[in-house]
C-alpha cells in the first residue's frame, strides 16, 4: 500500500515537473500604425504643454491663484488624447511674445476648472 502511494506521489511530482516547464503562448500582437502616431502625439503634447506649464510666469500665476503647480501637472497628465492634444494646440498657436498673458491666464483657467470637477479645489464652489 505504502507502495503504491509512493508509486502515485512520484507520478503526480513528474507530472507537476513537466507541466510547470511546459512553454507558454506569447501573448505579443502587432502595433498598428495609427497607434503608435496616437502615442507619440500623446507625447508630443504632454511635453508641450508641461514645458508651458514649467515656466516661471505660469507656475508664479499658479501659485497667485492657490493652485498647487505639481498638483496641475498629475491632473494634466490625466487628461484625455482629446483634451491634451486641444491644450497642446492653444498653446502652440499663440504667437511668441504676443498674448501670452492670455495663454497663461486660460491654461490656468483650464487647470483650474478641471481641478475643481475632480474635487482637487473649491475655488468656484463659493460664487
Amino acid at each position: 500500500m505504502k507502495g503504491m502511494a509512493r508509486g502515485a506521489l512520484t507520478g503526480m511530482v513528474c507530472m507537476g515537473m513537466v507541466l510547470a516547464t511546459a512553454p507558454a503562448p506569447a501573448r505579443a500582437a502587432i502595433i498598428g500604425t495609427e497607434q503608435m502616431v496616437t502615442t507619440q502625439a500623446r507625447t508630443d503634447d504632454l511635453a508641450t504643454v508641461n514645458a508651458f506649464m514649467q515656466r516661471q510666469d505660469v507656475v508664479a500665476e499658479m501659485e497667485k491663484l492657490g493652485v498647487n503647480p505639481t498638483d496641475a501637472q498629475d491632473r494634466v497628465a490625466s487628461l484625455s488624447n482629446e483634451e491634451l492634444s486641444q491644450l497642446a494646440q492653444n498653446i502652440n498657436e499663440q504667437p511668441a511674445g504676443g498674448d501670452g498673458l492670455f495663454v497663461v491666464l486660460g491654461v490656468v483657467f483650464l487647470v483650474l476648472v478641471i481641478l475643481e470637477l475632480v474635487g482637487v479645489t473649491h475655488i468656484f464652489s463659493s460664487f
